[in-house]
């Protein structure tokens, strides 16, 4: 190929992307001229219509790897470039993470000579149940003394161990190296412990999990970075494969990318990489920006100046972050910035979203051209803000609202029928449980709805009030109370007719419960004769029989029902795993239970897939997280800023990882003192501020409670934005 790489710099929103895929375009161009000329000189013919084009793009064996910062970005930049392309070039598009798990697992065969493995295909482990057999193997060492010293429960500890080993992955740093780093980067910071201990906890469950072939996201990263990069076979192999690579906001990924680009610079390949100063969302999480910035030096850069269109960047950037930064200067924001001030938290709550209510209602603005966007989204403020705009027809969608799958009625339900079909359950199912089982798997078929609105509806409020049950929580807790018999081994649901004034529960209740109780009977039956394959098939069969039955399920009904069957496949992948390898006695039913118990713990969350609905975009109001917001790339004509005077905006939405400063490649091991953490937040919110404002085109709210939840007066970074208003909303005017 004719082209050189290329390394873009801009803002948020100048172009980036645009950009790359151009970049993309001019090389299939040249490519396509260089192969006609060759298949000129090859057959002294010059290529007609007739002639195929794979027929002479295969001549070079072309490939290109495009990555994206994350899953939802990978979709729209694949979707483009093949849209551009017209699907007519091979292109593989990953996110780092998902590239490198491919890879291992198709050359396992590879790392299992060299690392002298067991001969076993891999399988990877998701974080919560790594972080249950991290527990279960390091229990015995984690005393109350350890947990003293460290200063958190069990579950808190254990997960920042594992992070540290996938921070190190992540920044190219070995296993064995990982004692080093941290002893340089604490010194003598008494509060947390020995660095050689924790290494040694790493090194035992790295060992114990390639034994039995699982892979979390940090032995993928080790792997790959430390053995599949560096052996010659691999490096033939992919080098063949690949004679390009676009990146885009390299600023997101690891450091161990940028070990990935270069072997691939260095055989041949062109590159066109995207990166964006003003980025780096993932930085604390494991991305590495000043690192992967020292490509530009083997490319030719381009620099995208100007403020994105419609934005409010450069009239607001650089007075904002004066203000924050220098909070003695006397300024006042322009009209293009208002602000929403209470007392209390929850009057912010209903005034903000009655200002919304109101400005669309006016038709001001559109649903989805309003985004709400908080450093932290709580249960309260989050049921409250999607309540009151719900009532005023106005739909709201949350950006990966990821709760607890236990949080779901359905799923609570779904898990007390597995309670009550296999026998040494019952201490897990009580009389409300059997109660609320009732209810949801009495719900009445619904007729469909064929409008797009009908389709596209996300709130979970809306979702809960178009649901009817034939069982309503009154009859459910009178069945419940007559006739739920408790047993450790054999809890059991009696005939209605036990209950001596049945005739209440009434036709329809009736005629459910005992469909219910009829199916149970079925079941436990088949159990027994052992003609359910696995409890994944039993929660199949229920969800066929009382949930699907025909009907369209709400959008977070199907997203967490989904979520439920992968983890429970995968868990029994799991233990069927380490049965195979070191068979333990344990009673039949135990997985169940362990099972169930560590989704009540709440460790898993549902995410909704397909991310995106099919059809136009939903006419709802964004709701997000500063992190997810940003991650998402997305823009709106109007912005409110919730919680502006929390100091939660200098963190940037996301906590950072335990020890994540001390794998960052410019800075390995060194101390990360408490000036080194006021800097960071400066620069932190400097690129908050710059990046939210190139993603606002017309308004800015600032909407701010003098008091908090938990009743503290709000002082964050950004209470001089706040006071440097000259449009307030207040609790006298909102109406």
């Amino acid at each position: 190929m004719v082209s050189h790489s290329v390394w873009i710099v801009g803002t948020s929103r100048s172009g980036k992307t645009a950009r790359l895929v151009e970049q993309f375009c001019n090389w299939v161009t040249s490519e396509k001229q260089y192969t006609e000329s060759f298949y000129t000189k090859k057959t002294g013919r010059k290529k007609t219509g007739h002639v195929p084009e794979f027929l002479y793009l295969k001549q070079t064996e072309p490939g290109v790897l495009v990555l994206a910062a994350n899953d939802d970005n990978r979709r729209e930049l694949g979707d483009i470039i093949v849209t551009s392309t017209l699907g007519k070039y091979p292109v593989r598009a990953k996110t780092p993470l998902g590239f490198f798990q491919d890879e291992v697992i198709l050359f396992w065969p590879l790392l299992i000579n060299s690392l002298n493995l067991k001969a076993q295909f891999p399988v990877r482990l998701r974080p919560e149940t790594e972080q249950e057999l991290a527990t279960k193997l390091w229990r015995p060492q984690l005393d109350e003394e350890i947990l003293r010293i460290a200063g958190v429960n069990e579950s808190r500890l254990v997960r920042r161990i594992l992070d540290l080993l996938q921070l190190a992955a992540y920044s190219g740093v070995p296993c064995e190296d990982i004692a080093q780093i941290l002893a340089k980067g604490l010194g003598e910071n008494a509060t947390t412990l020995e660095p050689e201990f924790l290494a040694s906890l790493l090194l035992d469950w790295r060992n114990w999990c390639l034994e039995r072939g699982l892979l979390t996201y940090g032995i993928i990263t080790e792997l790959y970075s430390q053995h599949l990069l560096s052996d010659r076979n691999y490096q033939q192999h992919l080098t063949k494969r690949y004679q390009a690579v676009l990146a885009d906001d390299v600023d997101d990924y690891p450091s161990v990318a940028r070990l990935l680009f270069e072997l691939l610079l260095d055989r041949g390949a062109v590159g066109a990489f995207s990166y964006n100063p003003d980025g780096a969302v993932r930085l604390g999480l494991g991305a590495d920006p000043n690192y992967l910035e020292g490509l530009a030096e083997r490319c030719r850069v381009e620099i995208l100046n100007g403020p994105p269109p419609e934005s409010l960047s450069e009239q607001l950037t650089k007075q904002m972050v004066e203000l924050v930064t220098e909070p003695m200067v006397m300024l006042s924001l322009p009209k293009t910035v208002h602000s929403i001030q209470t007392t209390s938290r929850a009057q912010l709550l209903r005034q903000t979203a009655e200002v919304i209510a109101n400005a669309i209602q006016s038709q001001q603005v559109q649903p989805e051209e309003v985004a709400i966007i908080a450093p932290g989204l709580d249960a309260i403020a989050r049921y409250t803000l999607v309540e009151i705009l719900v009532k005023q027809n106005i739909q709201v969608e949350s950006l990966n609202d990821q709760r607890p799958l236990i949080s779901s009625p359905i799923i609570r339900a779904l898990l007390t029928m597995l309670a009550l079909v296999y026998p040494g359950l019952g201490r897990l199912v009580d009389r409300d449980a059997v109660a609320e089982m009732l209810v949801v798997l009495s719900r009445k078929q619904q007729p469909p709805e064929n409008s797009t609105d009908a389709m596209n509806r996300v709130s979970t409020t809306d979702a809960i009030h178009r649901v009817s049950t034939n069982i309503d929580p009154v009859r459910a807790g009178l069945i419940a109370d007559y006739c739920f018999v408790p047993h450790p081994d054999r809890p059991n649901l009696l005939p209605v007719s036990v209950f001596e004034r049945w005739d209440r529960i009434g036709y329809a209740a009736t005629t459910a419960y005992s469909e219910i109780l009829e199916w149970l009977e079925q079941q436990r039956s088949q159990q027994e004769l052992r003609l359910i394959p696995s409890p994944i098939s039993l929660l199949d069969r229920a969800i066929q029989r009382f949930l699907w039955n025909g009907s369209n399920l709400p959008y977070e009904q199907l997203a967490a029902l989904r979520e439920l069957l992968e983890t429970a496949q995968h868990y029994w992948e799991i233990d069927t795993r380490l049965r195979q390898i070191a068979p333990v006695e344990t009673t039949p039913h135990t997985t169940i239970i362990e099972f169930i118990q560590l989704l009540r713990r709440g460790t898993i969350t549902a995410n909704a897939y397909p991310v995106r609905p099919i059809g136009g975009a939903r006419k709802a109001v964004t709701l997000a997280t500063i992190f997810q917001y940003r991650s998402s790339r997305r823009s709106h004509q109007w912005h409110f800023w919730l919680d502006a005077g929390s100091p939660l905006w200098a963190k940037g939405g996301a906590a950072t990882l335990f020890g994540a400063p001390f794998f960052l490649r410019d800075r390995l091991g060194e101390p990360w003192t408490a000036e080194d953490e006021k800097l960071a937040e400066e620069q932190r919110l400097r690129r908050i501020l710059t990046d939210l404002l190139s993603r606002v085109s017309e308004r800015v709210y600032l909407c701010h409670s003098d008091l908090a939840v938990n009743g503290q007066e709000q002082i964050g970074p950004l209470l001089p934005l706040v006071n440097a208003c000259v449009t307030v909303i207040s609790e006298a005017n909102v109406n």
